[in-house]
This record gives C-alpha cells, structure tokens and sequence, in this order.
C-alpha cells in the first residue's frame, strides 16, 4: 500500500477533453482517500478548464503540449520545473509519451501509476491500466492497485468558473431565452470522422423537436462550425448557434441549460455528463463499455442490426461507415423522448 495522505502528490495526465474528463472520479477518490494532501495536477494548457476550478485539487500545472511545449527541450524544461516542487509521489495515468518522458526525468520521492514501457524502469509501484473496464473505472482502478479501498464517486465532474457562468448567463440572454424556454443541445462534431452522424439528421431530428416546442442549439468548438453550417442548412427552422463561442469552461456552464443534450461519442459528450445533463448519444465505432456515458441519466443509440467487429477493442475503425448511417432519425427521437419523459 503507497501512503498518500499528507504528502504532496503529483497527478499527470496529457490525453485529450474525453480522457481527462474521465479522470475526475480519480481525482475525488484520491482527496478522499487523502484529505490532508497537496495534489497537484499537469494538464494540457488548452484542456486546464476542466480542472482548474475543481475542489479536490490544491494547483494546477500546465504544458501546451502542442503549440509552444512541443519539444524535447520544453518537456525537459517541464520536468526540472516539477522537480523543484519536491513532490514525494507521482502517480501518472495515461503511458503516453510525451507524459512519461515527464514523469521520467521529474525528481519525486515515489514514482507511481502507469508508463510508457520504455519508461517503466524508471517506477518505483507500477499500475497496468485495465482495458477491460470502462475508461473512468480503469483510472479508478490505479487508486485500488496502490491500496484505496473506497473509490466511491460523483460520476464525472467539471466546476466552471464564476466567469464561466457569467458567459453562458450573457450568452442566453442574447439570444433571448428565458426561464420558460426548453432547451435541447446538438454536439455533432466528434474528432474522429467515423464517429459522426450524418448532419441532415440532426437537421431533421432539430427540427421535429422545435415543431414540439423546444429550442434548439448547436455547440461545439471552432472546427464544427463548418459541420454544424451544413447541418444546419438543411433545417426548416431556426436554431441558436453556439457553435465556436465557448472554451470548455463556458462550454459547461452553457450546457446545464439545456434538458437534453443529443451528441456522438466525443469530449463535449462528456463535458454535457460532468453537468448532470441527460444525453442521448449515437455509438458507432467505438465501444460504449470502454468509452460510453459514465451516468445512468444517457439512452445509448446503436446501428440495428449491429455492425460485427467495429468497436471490440481500444480502436476505432469502420470502412464503410455503416455504424453510424445504419441509425435513423426515428432511433435517436425515440430516444429523446424517452429521456424528456424522465
């Protein structure tokens, strides 16, 4: 069992908006099991929002991993800075890299927690993931491998900021909705192309649901808002766009308006869960036990009859995108209804 309470514990982790999402039950088991610790994380620098305001940790690091930091020399930089924070765990969660290389060259008293193999003789306790369980369990699962018993949670968990709600307050008011308004959310971008929907039926699903009287809004960031025009060029009616005007923060704060959000697998899916929002989510070729909604409040919408041998394993592949063309408008609104009732 590695001692964590009353120790300065570093936590490392440099994946992407769904991976670090999924991250934050490990962070509020780990304050449990360690009430009396300084726990700092290091994040992506674009990514901090979803962690910077959050309770359980006492700092935040960042790298920009991909603009100024992406270098050896700047990731070297990184380690000798945490170095001098005279940390006496680290406990590092994804074998990237980038962050193992980090963690590697970073003086800690006890290095933690999973690695590149390259990297791994480098560790003092070492905690292989397991593939098996869904992503948020898996790094539950490395509090468990260092002696944690309780690894109770709130689920997913993302505290935007006072500026944060101020945003989407002033946002909302723009666009004039009021308390009396019902608002249903589209995501319909997703970083992997064989993740995503088709955009005419989102069209058409936001369109049967502003006919029942809902409003309806698109979010998502900079690189949907072609997407998000195309798909919206098909609609009949008008919804609001806010499609590239929040970072993640605002992006939350923004969400909780919202009664139902209706997304493809993707980090502001996760973003919406972090918020209590219920969600409908069209799965394809990734496979829900591993990266599905981590809350009871989701319907999952698959392609019937299921593609065979798409989303087995971590890998994401589908040659003729049938996974996600196979499902209809009348699954995902069947769907929505279904949560709306609830």
């Amino acid at each position: 069992m590695v001692e964590l309470n009353g120790k300065k514990i570093l936590v490392t982790f440099l994946m992407h908006l769904g991976d670090l999402t999924l991250t934050t039950p490990f962070i509020h088991a780990l304050r449990k099991a360690a009430p009396d610790a300084h726990i700092t994380m290091l994040v992506d620098e674009k990514l901090k929002d979803v962690v910077l305001f959050n309770p359980y940790l006492d700092e935040v690091v960042t790298i920009d991993k991909k603009g100024r930091d992406n270098s050896i020399l700047s990731l070297w930089a990184c380690s000798r800075h945490l170095s001098k924070l005279d940390f006496d765990v680290l406990i590092n969660l994804h074998p990237n890299e980038r962050c193992s290389f980090i963690d590697a060259m970073t003086s800690v008293k006890l290095r933690t927690g999973t690695t590149h193999k390259i990297f791994k003789w480098f560790w003092d306790v070492f905690t292989p993931l397991d593939r098996s369980m869904h992503a948020a369990d898996m790094y539950l699962d490395v509090l468990q491998q260092l002696g944690v018993q309780d690894l109770s949670s709130n689920g997913l968990e993302i505290f935007p900021g006072e500026e944060h709600f101020l945003e989407a307050e002033l946002f909302w008011q723009e666009q004039n909705i009021t308390d009396q308004d019902k608002l249903i959310g589209f995501n319909i971008g997703s970083a992997v192309p064989t993740k995503r929907w088709p955009p005419e039926r989102f069209a058409e699903v936001a369109d049967i649901f502003a006919a029942k009287g809902y409003k309806t809004v698109f979010f998502g960031g900079p690189m949907d808002e072609e997407m998000v025009a195309e798909a919206t060029g098909y609609m009949q009616t008008r919804p609001i766009i806010a499609t590239g005007h929040f970072a993640i923060g605002g992006l939350a704060a923004a969400m909780r308006r919202c009664c139902l959000i209706i997304t493809n697998d993707s980090g502001p899916m996760h973003v919406a869960i972090s918020q209590k929002v219920p969600i409908v989510a069209m799965y394809g070729p990734s496979n829900p036990k591993l990266y599905g909604p981590y809350t009871k409040d989701a319907v999952i919408v698959t392609a019937q009859p299921p593609c065979q041998g798409c989303a087995d394993g971590m890998k994401h592949s589908c040659d003729d995108l049938q996974c996600m063309s196979r499902m209809t408008v009348e699954q995902v609104v069947a769907a929505a209804e279904k949560m709306l009732e609830k």
